[in-house]
């Protein structure tokens, strides 16, 4: 069960991480950039062991081009408590967002070595041209496959992650979730939720190790 934890945690942040061509396709941007991803934490990964703001500043790299954070993040928060929190809140929380997903996993992201990664064909899921749906399959060294499909939406003429969905788990869902329960439980302190998000993170992965286990 080790394994299928790494491969959830590691994937949550793996995603595809570099800026395509106007005319890749959603499943030629997730195919390309997620190889291409796994190579380079390969070739640096002792590097990034000794030295976690390298770690952190190499990850930046890879993500920000094509993982929609602020929509990630503005989803997270929902219209409820976003539409009464000022601009610098908002812009905090997503700061504070990417970053701590980006320490949180990175050291699970480390331990997972390289699998067989498969993209499969396009689906008709996604009813609007802005959005797509991409399936994902990963053999690891030990024969077992995962599963993970990414929400790609278009920003720009670039497409860009919104979401992912691995082993059946939505992990935007998921942090929304574990958003309202802060909130909740800090009497709708926001400020109070963001200085504290990166315990909320915590009990979202610990709520990944539990279902991935069952």
């Amino acid at each position: 069960m080790r394994a299928v934890t790494q491969f959830l945690l590691a994937l949550i942040i793996s995603v595809p991480a570099m800026v395509q061509a106007a005319e890749a396709t959603p499943q030629q941007v997730v195919d390309d950039t997620s190889r291409k991803v796994m190579q380079v934490l390969d070739a640096n990964r002792e590097t990034y062991r000794n030295d976690p703001e390298a770690f952190l500043q190499g990850l930046n790299e890879v993500l920000d081009p094509v993982v929609d954070f602020e929509g990630i993040a503005s989803s997270v928060m929902t219209v409820r408590y976003s539409r009464s929190a000022s601009d610098e809140q908002v812009q905090r929380f997503i700061d504070t967002f990417k970053r701590s997903m980006v320490q949180f996993y990175g050291n699970a992201l480390l331990e997972f070595q390289s699998g067989e990664i498969t993209v499969l064909p396009p689906n008709s899921r996604e009813p609007r041209p802005d959005r797509a749906s991409v399936d994902m399959q990963v053999k690891a060294n030990d024969g077992q496959v995962y599963t993970a499909t990414y929400t790609m939406s278009e920003i720009n003429g670039q497409w860009k992650v919104r979401n992912v969905i691995v082993e059946g788990i939505n992990i935007g869902l998921l942090f929304r979730d574990q958003f309202v329960q802060a909130m909740k439980a800090n009497r709708n302190d926001l400020d109070a939720v963001i200085d504290n998000w990166g315990s909320v993170v915590a009990k979202s992965r610990e709520t990944v190790k539990q279902e991935a286990n069952q």
